[in-house]
């Protein structure tokens, strides 16, 4: 007899979620959904693939994510389609082809799978999940509060604000924006074969990124690199002010973060993350900043837009661990001429709003000490005594739900 061919294994940087992983993820969802609608951002869901330009014109060419790390793919039609790697592009596109101008400024948020080719590491899959919230055609400085607030809100209902910390900084108008490039770009490059290969190639096309590499040979320079407050506009300056002050006026703690940047030309004012030390070096939870170029960049009209994103895997390791809701009502059904009867009276149960879970196969005989092996806060025994189903209640006396399910059971005795 031949031995079945064992199923593969999963894709390697993908994952499977189960058990307590799972629950943590459900809860950092449920948690999203539930403080979105207190902020009144309407939800959205988008395609999990698009037209490849959609992606390639909004995130840039020269990028990473782009050139590296995108699943893109020919159709039957021989047109380009790319998994989708991140929520704004695609939203950019429905607000222009779906005629969502009408409802701006428009708050959405939703949230899925993503997916990008990179090396997999703890908190980081080549299939991943994401929160994403945005404030389209919103031009003043409290929308980046409002978004802000949210995120805030988000972290501290979660339960994981702790250790986690806002860093802030303002990119300038798109005159400031300039200026500051083109003083990167003289500073860099008196020194640019002291820099490493990506930052020399980054240098005239995308100088802003050389301020966040990690590499030593960069890191050199980057602390006497100019700033961007030398360079702020009195209206840029004036925006950053107001977001501050806002944070300010609703509790939420940041830290100046001079060293943050959004290398792509779109990114305008504020740019913000969320970090913590408790991911490793994999620290930042939630990120985002304005971006009021980018739909001009997808070919339509100038419209000013802020928002941000989270990976749900990275928020549910913060959270850690957590059990399944506990079962509210179990149930033995000791005879199987009345399982039926069980069926009615769990269903009626559950459309109550109770947790249940009933035992009704196996021993009649041992299904009552199965049901009262779950940790469950009432106990249910349906039997047949002389002819007639029987239901007993048992709970603690103490228990709120003793009465109510006690009540809704007495229309299935006979």
């Amino acid at each position: 007899m031949s031995t079945p061919q064992a199923i593969p294994k999963a894709i390697r940087g993908t994952q499977d979620i189960f058990g307590t992983e799972a629950e943590a993820f459900a809860h950092v969802v449920e948690t999203f959904e539930r403080v979105r609608k207190l902020y009144r951002f309407r939800r959205v869901e988008m395609p999990v693939f698009e037209k490849t330009e959609v992606f390639s014109r909004s995130i840039g060419e020269t990028t990473d994510v782009v050139s590296k790390e995108m699943y893109s793919f020919l159709d039957r039609g021989d047109e380009s389609l790319t998994l989708r790697p991140e929520f704004t592009a695609g939203i950019c596109r429905a607000y222009l082809t779906n005629g969502w101008q009408q409802h701006a400024p428009l708050k959405v948020a939703t949230h899925g799978p993503l997916f990008r080719y990179e090396r997999p590491q703890k908190g980081r899959y080549r299939q991943f999940h994401q929160l994403d919230a945005e404030i389209i055609g919103a031009a003043e400085p409290q929308a980046d509060v409002e978004l802000l607030v949210l995120a805030d809100q988000l972290l501290k209902e979660l339960g994981i604000s702790d250790g986690v910390t806002l860093m802030l900084n303002t990119l300038g108008d798109g005159a400031s924006r300039d200026a500051w490039r083109a003083a990167l770009v003289e500073y860099f490059r008196a020194v640019k074969g002291d820099l490493s290969e990506d930052s020399q190639d980054r240098l005239e096309r995308n100088p802003l990124r050389i301020l966040d590499s990690k590499d030593p040979r960069d890191q050199a320079f980057v602390a006497d690199a100019p700033k961007i407050d030398d360079y702020l506009s009195v209206e840029a300056q004036d925006f950053f002010g107001q977001v501050t002050l806002g944070l300010n006026a609703a509790g939420v703690e940041w830290t100046r973060a001079p060293a943050l940047v959004r290398g792509l030309d779109y990114y305008r004012h504020t740019a913000f993350e969320f970090v913590t030390d408790r991911l490793g070096a994999q620290g930042t939870v939630l990120g985002g900043g304005r971006y009021d170029g980018l739909m001009e960049s997808l070919g339509g009209p100038a419209t000013p837009a802020v928002g941000w994103a989270a990976g749900i895997e990275r928020l549910a390791m913060l959270v850690g661990e957590r059990p399944a809701e506990q079962v509210v009502v179990s149930i033995a059904v000791e005879d199987d001429t009345i399982i039926n009867l069980g069926i009615a009276a769990n269903t009626a149960l559950r459309a109550e709003g109770f947790s249940t879970e009933m035992v009704s196969t196996g021993s009649p005989r041992k299904r009552y000490d199965k049901a009262a092996k779950i940790p469950a806060k009432v106990l249910v025994s349906i039997s047949v005594r002389d002819g007639k189903s029987v239901i007993r209640t048992q709970a603690a006396p103490a228990t709120a739900e003793f009465a109510e399910v006690s009540s809704i059971l007495k229309r299935f005795e006979t």
